[in-house]
């Protein structure tokens, strides 16, 4: 009886989709978090008639066939890109990005990592840095002596030292767009690395075509909508009891055939 396993796949798939909703839930307040949806596909056939296939010596065909399926799989969990509100912090090194674009970040081990949460701050050498110390590209650095910082729409930091009216120029920020956004490999920290899926970034300045824009003192909220999760996971819950409730099924039906054989 196939019935039984064909419904632990269904139990499988079903397990996912709530780990993946309660990774959506916990992430409800996580900066820049974008929300996750799995999808799935159904699994082979078993062909007992083929469709198409003769059914006389008169050349008739089988209209339909017989071809019973063998269950389902997740094939992908995908990371919906839209963007999240625009929450106020009045933080002086919070960034938002308004659009397309992430912020390059530089790992300790070298690498280029990228991120949309701006919640930045200072090292003790005055360098703008992430909220696990790894610098901000280009690695703009703030004076101790600075009494202002300003960032523009267009990426570019102002600061006014003590004793001068006029501010300076400190640094352009540069945001990085891909072709498939949703192929950046996650890795912890609100912090994603480029793949062949993702496609090769391409930099530019915040507001040009195609880049999005930078807006200071704001930050990106997570694009998580509660009230679906919500219905998402009753939903999921749901079918997963369906499929326990064939298991038990199945199982009864077995046991009247032993009881049939005794």
């Amino acid at each position: 009886m196939m019935a039984m396993d064909i419904a632990a796949t269904g139990m499988q798939a079903q397990q996912t989709n709530v780990e993946v909703i309660s990774n959506n839930i916990a992430n409800m307040n996580t900066t820049a978090y974008s929300d996750r949806r799995p999808e799935f596909t159904d699994l082979l056939y078993e062909n007992l008639k083929r469709v198409g296939t003769n059914s006389s010596d008169n050349n008739t065909i089988v209209p339909s066939g017989i071809q019973i399926g063998l269950g389902v799989k997740t094939v992908a969990v995908y990371r919906l890109t839209n963007q999240g509100s625009l929450t106020n912090t009045d933080n002086t090194l919070d960034l938002a990005i308004q659009g397309k674009g992430y912020f390059q970040v530089t790992l300790p081990t070298g690498e280029t990592a990228y991120t949309r949460d701006g919640s930045f701050q200072l090292s003790p050498t005055g360098q703008i840095v992430t909220q696990n110390g790894y610098t901000v590209q280009p690695g703009i650095i703030v004076p101790n002596n600075a009494t202002g910082v300003t960032i523009n729409s267009n990426g570019q930091v102002s600061i006014t030292l003590d004793g001068q009216t006029t501010p300076s120029v400190a640094g352009q920020f540069q945001l990085a767009i891909f072709p498939n956004e949703a192929g950046l490999e996650a890795q912890g920290n609100n912090l994603y690395l480029q793949t062949a899926s993702s496609g090769t970034a391409s930099t530019g300045n915040p507001g040009a075509p195609g880049f999005g824009t930078v807006l200071q003192g704001f930050l990106e909220t997570s694009n998580v909508n509660v009230v679906s999760e919500i219905t998402n996971l009753i939903s999921a819950q749901r079918a997963y009891e369906m499929n326990s409730k064939v298991i038990q099924a199945s199982d009864e039906m077995l046991q009247t055939v032993n009881q049939l054989k005794s």
